[in-house]
């Protein structure tokens, strides 16, 4: 399936977002759920550009990031990954945040890493072969400079979200746009994350799209009551009610931290329940619970631990930066500078 598709999307995974050199080691991580069809076609075009191919394969763990932990050959994959150049995180349950992970960046300082968790060969095709890559960096990046510019943010959806944040001076804006430097770990293109002052933030936060873990798509919304940037209230129906339970189940008051605020544009994303591909949808927002990395809040020497880390997706937003909307129900309206690039990201190529 794909086959032919599949090769010209590793081809622009590894040579153009991750720009794989001669010689160069590149571990691939999979697990036991992972595509085989995806992780082939990433190891050949490794190979095919001089690059030496390293892939692992684990069972699939129970859990994510440190839930992971038991599970995880912990030792053997860290001194593995420590010493390659790249590593493509294919995994379905993911090492990201996960103790494996922590440790490999921290001792690993030049690796460039990128998650893909979950990635099979629709997707693949989809989310970077048909993506014109320079003109979503370049409306990503745009984006990224006028969301770091506000100091007030306000987001609303058709569901009834509506939560109101501000903005931390020197926390950074992550603009996840297809191109991966030394020392860096990037994701899927087409988002950008960051993480705003905690204690700001206030409202409502209502999933309408999918909340991974531990459901996938949802049939019915989940609705977040947020004080001060934690959950004090879950409503719903089945599914907040397993979401709710999932976290009481860490016994970790972290979980209930908002760990980050997302924008989602990747042109050729849908929401189909793999959440790296779901956070991307054009027009979404995402909200990251748990654990926050360090890059997110590199004034917290550390970042934020939590046992696991979930993320959550609020469909068509609305978009204030400090009372000028930049977005009307997922799509993009001013500046028109912005609209041009958005409309310009927003065309998949054949």
């Amino acid at each position: 399936m794909y086959e032919f598709e599949l090769g010209l999307a590793a081809e622009k995974l590894v040579r153009d977002i991750l720009n794989v050199k001669d010689g160069e080691v590149v571990a691939i991580t999979a697990d036991t759920l992972s595509s085989e069809d995806v992780v082939n076609a990433t190891a050949r075009e490794v190979f095919k550009c001089g690059g030496k191919p390293l892939v692992l394969w684990i069972p699939t763990p129970p859990g994510v990031g440190k839930a992971a932990d038991p599970a995880l050959p912990q030792r053997a994959l860290i001194g593995m990954l420590k010493g390659v150049d790249i590593w493509i995180e294919f995994n379905h349950n993911w090492l990201l945040y996960s103790t494996v992970f922590d440790e490999v960046l921290q001792e690993n300082k030049d690796l460039r890493y990128i998650c893909l968790v979950g990635m099979n060969p629709e997707i693949m095709v989809r989310t970077i072969g048909k993506v014109n890559m320079v003109a979503l960096a370049e409306f990503l990046e745009k984006l990224g400079e006028l969301t770091s510019s506000a100091r007030e943010v306000r987001i609303t959806t058709p569901a009834g979200t509506d939560v109101e944040f501000r903005n931390k001076k020197g926390r950074p804006i992550i603009v996840h746009s297809g191109r991966v430097n030394k020392g860096e770990y990037e994701m899927l293109p087409g988002q950008i994350s960051w993480t705003p002052k905690l204690k700001t933030i206030y409202g409502k936060i209502v999933f309408d799209g999918s909340l991974y873990p531990p459901i996938g798509l949802l049939r019915d919304p989940v609705t977040l009551i947020i004080e001060k940037g934690r959950i004090v209230d879950i409503q719903g129906k089945r599914e907040a009610q397993e979401f709710e339970k999932w976290l009481e189940s860490f016994e970790d008051e972290n979980m209930y931290q908002l760990a980050h605020i997302s924008y989602g544009f990747n042109p050729g994303a849908k929401l189909t329940g793999n959440i790296v591909e779901d956070e991307r949808v054009w027009g979404a927002t995402e909200w990251g619970v748990g654990n926050i990395g360090p890059r997110l809040v590199p004034d917290i020497p550390g970042g934020v631990p939590a046992a696991s880390h979930s993320d959550g997706i609020c469909l068509r937003s609305s978009v204030w930066l400090d009372d000028t909307a930049i977005m009307s129900e997922g799509e993009v309206v001013s500046p028109q500078y912005l609209v041009e690039l958005a409309n310009k990201a927003r065309k998949l190529e054949m």
